[in-house]
């Protein structure tokens, strides 16, 4: 009994050596691999808007009242009575980029007319030399930046219809809000 009992400590003391040396051969196969680096973003900055000293009445038109640009130069405003039909009140106003990447013009949101409207007014804006009497998406039109190239001409107009009848003409004046939204995106 005492041989089968030193027989059992041997083994165990072999079987504690064995995982002992197996964890020490397993942790000498073991590696550890890393990676260090470091980014850097550039500075860059977004500017889209109105040329500032570019706004201007179309000559033909009859006078604004009220044609401004805010401080930002991200709005334009203008108030304009069309006295009789065949008045027209257009402006003129670059928009440009100075920002250090492309924007695209991506969509232009107008103000949509209601029928009684649109028997009094025609209401367009022409972006680049192309018109839009009504809302538009994916234009993807490239506004450049810094390369001399980076302005777009838009041109507002509002017409009293020459061609409206006797009896669409209004009785009293009516104010109509008019809006244009010019949506643009990192090009």
């Amino acid at each position: 009994m005492q041989k089968q009992k030193n027989i059992q400590v041997a083994l165990i003391g072999v079987l504690a050596f064995a995982v002992l040396f197996m964890s020490v051969g397993f942790a000498a196969y073991a590696q550890t691999l890393n990676i260090n680096g470091t980014a850097t973003v550039g500075t860059n900055k977004w500017s889209v808007h109105f040329k500032k000293n570019s706004l201007q009445e179309v000559a033909g038109s009859v006078t604004g009242e009220n044609l401004t640009l805010d401080t930002a130069t991200t709005t334009a405003n203008f108030k304009v009575k069309l006295n009789k039909p065949g008045d027209y009140y257009a402006f003129s106003v670059d928009v440009i980029n100075d920002g250090t990447f492309d924007a695209i013009l991506k969509s232009i949101t107008m103000t949509q007319l209601t029928e009684a409207e649109a028997k009094l007014l025609k209401f367009s804006v022409s972006y680049n030399g192309t018109e839009y009497t009504s809302s538009a998406t994916n234009i993807m039109d490239v506004l450049n930046y810094n390369t001399g190239n980076n302005a777009k001409n838009v041109i507002v107009r509002v017409d009293y219809r020459s061609d409206i009848a006797a009896e669409d003409l209004p009785a009293t004046d009516t104010e109509v809000s008019l809006s244009v939204a010019l949506g643009y995106e990192q090009g």
